[in-house]
């Protein structure tokens, strides 16, 4: 059985389990209404090999919002977008990863950040060892952490930060010197419990 046909598969069997999801994030200022939130897309890009990764990026430091933290690829849907065509638009506007070399599983559950955004995850598989061109405005580095050490339970640590005066509780994922957290920890967690990998 193929990767991607593994994938699809999981995906589907885990749609229909009851599991506990994270839904998001408290808003900043008066975000209240779900019609307040923007859409936005991300690509859970997954490598056709033995021993899948995950293709993660490090914001720069120069961004304004969330500088230099890990993301996957993605951003706002564009008016007359699906989350699809605006995964895979701004996964090669990032990274350089070509559409045509994505085969496209499905979505994951989406999730509400802090900023204001419903962002949907669409996970797709890609070939192994492709050459990325990070977006130099957006990118600073791009790097692959192994599937199975991501869907592994025992690595998702939970935390607490005060912060504006709240607790504010998440996730993050310790891979060798990177500290994935917030939003795409969260997504992460989410994506462990949907396909229950093994």
């Amino acid at each position: 059985m193929s990767l991607a046909d593994r994938l699809t598969a999981a995906l589907a069997k885990g749609a229909g389990s009851h599991m506990i999801l994270l839904t998001g994030d408290q808003h900043d200022g008066d975000l209240t209404a779900a019609e307040t939130l923007l859409p936005a897309a991300v690509l859970i890009a997954v490598t056709d090999r033995a021993d899948p990764g995950v293709i993660l990026t490090q914001r720069t430091d120069t961004m304004s919002r969330h500088p230099g933290q890990i993301a996957f690829p993605g951003g706002r849907i564009d008016p007359g977008e699906d989350v699809f065509t605006a995964a895979l638009r701004e996964a090669e506007e990032e990274i350089g990863l070509p559409r045509d070399t994505v085969t496209v599983i499905g979505e994951a559950d989406s999730y509400r950040t802090i900023t204001g955004f419903q962002v949907t995850p669409v996970i797709g598989v890609i070939p192994p060892d492709l050459i990325f061109t990070p977006s130099e405005a957006e990118v600073a580095s791009i790097f692959e952490v192994p599937l199975a050490f991501l869907l592994d339970e025992a690595n998702h640590v939970e935390a607490t930060l005060e912060w504006q005066g709240q607790d504010r509780h998440y996730y993050e994922i310790l891979w060798n010197e990177r500290r994935i957290w917030g939003a795409t920890a969260a997504m992460i967690v989410n994506l462990a419990r949907r396909l229950r990998w093994s």
